[in-house]
């Protein structure tokens, strides 16, 4: 019986989160007989993967997703996740690209469990270091028969290649070197003689993808219908002249020898895993299991390129996107979870990873990276811990270089305000210069603020009322300067019956409904108001945290400081009725025992 904890994929049908259905291709969705759909893959072993980059790029969206997927199936399997470097091409190798690599990966989280600067007992882990291995296997090919040395030169090739191309006949190799003898050709190759090995092959099977199922040409070589001149055949190059191997021997020699048993790549390989099924046929070995992804692409329908900037993982980092981000937003391009949320950590994802991936090309739409960063800011700012003191870091740093050069003074650190607006605001936290900048009224005070306005144009809450709310809150002690306080205290403004009120109001004592709607309204005008007068008084009108935290941030100095300030740039409006009840402060009537102290909310004094 399997285990459970190897039950990966289940026969259930996988939650499909909406972006990836809106994004797949109509393609996709028509299934040719040969791919299975929604099959239950089992893993009654531990799965060892590899991610195996190439050191002439840096890690991209793409690349970073190929590992994701790859780690994530190790560790939902309680395998192994490698890495391994293909530096086999050293004219393109960039300078500095592998260490490069090391920083993005571990910056994203994903650490291998064998690979270079790690070990492990089926290294090296570098292409560049294995070319006796390679060449000792295409030796292996040679002597049982399944590849040949071949001599003939570029010119040679080239001269066949545009005789065939000019008659519209299919290219290829004619296997001129095929026929020679074994011990000739084994003496040519040691007197110096330039040449390659080529696979001796008849054609490329098909094979089974864990995504798209049975696929392939099934090439079986043979002579095709307009083949008149002469019979060629596909016969791959495994051994360079320089005596290196090419990707496709490499490739397979190194996941049969590092015991990979899921290779999970990009479609654009797809082409290649023929020739690679047929290697592993020559070697007598058995394939790993195949599973390849959807090509990214942007709205366009074009393939996003490596070659862009703007796709690099060090740009997503500098620009302030987090690693959680960064890999969940990867992890949804193709990838269909089980979970009723898109907002998944590392750990939720290797707990519940399968390998439901979508078919068809994924439109990366970075509007919901976006989403997810503000959604991990939430949780980060929430859960506490090592990433949130990461963000304090940043966001902090984004403080004091906005305040660098200015003459702005508050008591309370930038640190402790970084501290309070996450708890506050980090529902907008998108990067640490664009949440500081929003916030940039907490660490320096406005100037030039606009002239204030009503919130409604025909309002009819006098500007002197907003005045005496805002007394009233400022006369809120120190030791009560709370946000529950103050939105309490707020919540406790309210509104005056209408003055006029019907006979049926007067005999019953009741409010009729006209009357009581009445009082709602106004109450509501005179809250949006209020709400709107102490943003402009606190941050200048600028977006922010709601007005009880903001006023508990700044603290109760600041807030009493800017309140004033607000004051004495409108002026008191005494021509319309006050129709609203505010509160009747000390000041107005410090001898008056009974005076309405509602305005007081919680500090209230008990009957």
């Amino acid at each position: 019986m399997i285990s459970p904890r190897y039950r990966i994929l289940s026969a259930r049908p996988a939650w499909t989160c909406i972006q990836c259905r809106a994004n797949s291709s109509v393609a996709s969705r028509a299934a040719s007989p040969h791919v299975h759909r929604n099959k239950t893959v089992l893993l009654d072993k531990a799965a060892r993967t590899r991610f195996a980059p190439s050191p002439t790029g840096y890690l991209h969206l793409g690349s970073l997703r190929t590992a994701l997927f790859n780690y994530l199936l190790a560790k939902r399997t309680g395998g192994q996740f490698l890495l391994r470097l293909e530096d086999t091409d050293q004219k393109r190798t960039i300078p500095g690209a592998e260490e490069r690599l090391y920083e993005d990966l571990q910056w994203a989280g994903l650490e291998w469990d064998e690979g270079p600067n790690v070990g492990g007992q089926y290294g090296p882990y570098r292409q560049s270091e294995r070319t006796a291995i390679y060449r000792a296997y295409a030796d292996s090919l040679i002597s049982s028969g399944h590849a040949y040395r071949c001599f003939c030169s570029a010119e040679r090739l080239d001269t066949l290649a545009r005789h065939r191309n000019e008659v519209g006949l299919p290219l290829g190799y004619d296997r001129k070197c095929a026929d020679i003898g074994h011990d000739e050709a084994e003496e040519r190759a040691a007197g110096g003689e330039t040449h390659v090995v080529r696979l001796k092959t008849d054609g490329y099977p098909m094979f089974r993808d864990i995504v798209y199922g049975k696929t392939g040409q099934n090439r079986t070589g043979g002579k095709k219908p307009m083949d008149f001149i002469d019979r060629v055949y596909e016969d791959p190059i495994l051994l360079k002249s320089d005596g290196h191997p090419t990707y496709h021997l490499a490739n397979v020699v190194d996941d049969h020898e590092m015991k990979i048993t899921h290779v999970i790549r990009g479609t654009e390989w797809m082409a290649s895993t023929p020739m690679h099924v047929a290697l592993y046929n020559a070697f007598n070995w058995t394939p790993p299991e195949f599973a390849h992804v959807p090509l990214l692409v942007d709205k366009n329908g074009q393939k996003l390129s490596k070659r862009n900037a703007d796709i690099d993982i060090s740009h997503f980092r500098d620009s302030g996107i987090m690693a959680p981000t960064l890999l969940n937003f990867a992890a949804l391009l193709g990838w269909s979870h089980t979970s009723r949320s898109d907002v998944l950590t590392l750990k939720d994802m290797e707990e519940m990873f399968n390998l439901k991936i979508t078919k068809g090309n994924t439109v990366v739409a970075f509007e919901k990276m976006w989403f997810l960063q503000k959604a991990h800011a939430q949780r980060i700012a929430a859960t506490g811990g090592p990433e949130l003191e990461e963000l304090e870091d940043k966001s902090e740093a984004a403080a004091e270089k906005l305040v660098a050069g200015t003459e702005a003074r508050f008591e309370t650190s930038h640190r402790d305000v970084v501290r309070l607006l996450l708890q506050a605001d980090a529902k907008s936290y998108t990067t640490p210069e664009e949440f500081i900048d929003r916030n940039k009224t907490f660490f320096i005070a406005p100037s030039n603020r606009p002239a204030y306005e009503p919130a409604a144009k025909d309002s009819a809450v006098p500007i002197s009322t907003l005045h005496t709310a805002a007394a009233a809150m400022s006369l809120v002690p120190e030791d009560h300067w709370t946000v529950e306080n103050h939105r309490f205290n707020i919540k406790s403004y309210n509104t005056d019956p209408p003055t006029a009120q019907t006979e049926t109001d007067k005999a019953d004592g009741e409010l009729s409904p006209s009357s009581a709607a009445s009082i709602i309204a106004q109450d509501k005008a005179f809250k949006k108001e209020l709400y709107h007068y102490l943003r402009w008084a606190l941050s200048a009108g600028a977006p922010g945290p709601g007005i009880p935290e903001t006023l508990a941030i700044l603290g109760r100095a600041e807030s009493v400081r800017r309140l004033e300030e607000a004051r004495r740039l409108t002026k008191p409006e005494v021509t319309h009725a006050n129709t609203c009840r505010v509160p009747k402060t000390p000041i107005q009537s410090p001898s008056v025992e009974n005076a309405d102290k509602s305005w007081m909310g919680s500090l209230a004094p008990k009957e």
